[in-house]
């Protein structure tokens, strides 16, 4: 049996709270980033409904909306959002469509006014059509990867009252039409659209 000194230790605590402040740490929840566009004609709401939603107070007329940006922060069940709202212009002379309202998007709200009959013009277009015809002589670079039969957005366009329409643009197939249909529908519409009222609700 080895005898000797006895071995020495050393015990070092950790500062009071320590524990507790790694505990919170780890249960901290990560923080998603979620980017939403408004769309929307003007005067239908949709300034008013993000200032109420980030500052909690309503705008009775204001000056007509270019483009806004809003942020805040949102607890949806355990998980915490960043959301950025872009706030559009809604107005013709603003209808080019910014890099802004297009890249990094996850989701758009598309907003209309109870006490207006006009509706925003949609073209629902199933693309890439010439890939379901492709089965019988596919090959890896063109596989039939159909999923959304024609029928089911044909139903969803009719839910929406929107015209539906298949095309393929490898094979020139409806390019055209989809167009000259979405020219068609905005007439329509602003051909039946009744006059504005003169103060402007965001």
């Amino acid at each position: 049996m080895l005898s000797g000194p006895p071995a020495s230790f050393s015990f070092v605590l950790p500062p009071p709270g320590s524990a507790a402040r790694v505990s919170s740490a780890r249960a901290m929840p990560l923080v998603r980033y979620r980017k939403v566009v408004i769309l929307g004609y003007r005067s239908v709401g949709k300034t008013s409904l993000a200032h109420q939603f980030v500052d909690g107070e309503f705008l009775e007329c204001y000056d007509p909306t270019v483009e806004s940006t809003y942020n805040k922060m949102l607890m949806v069940g355990k998980d915490e959002f960043h959301l950025q709202l872009v706030d559009t212009a809604g107005q013709d002379e603003y209808t080019i469509l910014p890099p802004s309202f297009s890249i990094g998007i996850h989701g758009y709200l598309l907003v209309y006014s109870v006490t207006s009959l006009r509706r925003m013009p949609v073209v629902l277009v199933g693309n890439k059509a010439d890939l379901s015809l492709e089965s019988s002589h596919s090959t890896p670079c063109h596989v039939s990867s159909r999923e959304v039969k024609t029928d089911e957005g044909k139903r969803l366009a009719d839910s929406w009252g929107a015209v539906f329409l298949e095309s393929s643009a490898k094979e020139n197939q409806m390019t055209r039409g989809i167009f000259t249909k979405i020219i068609e529908e905005i007439d329509r519409v602003d051909n039946s659209y009744g006059t504005e009222r003169s103060c402007l609700l965001m």
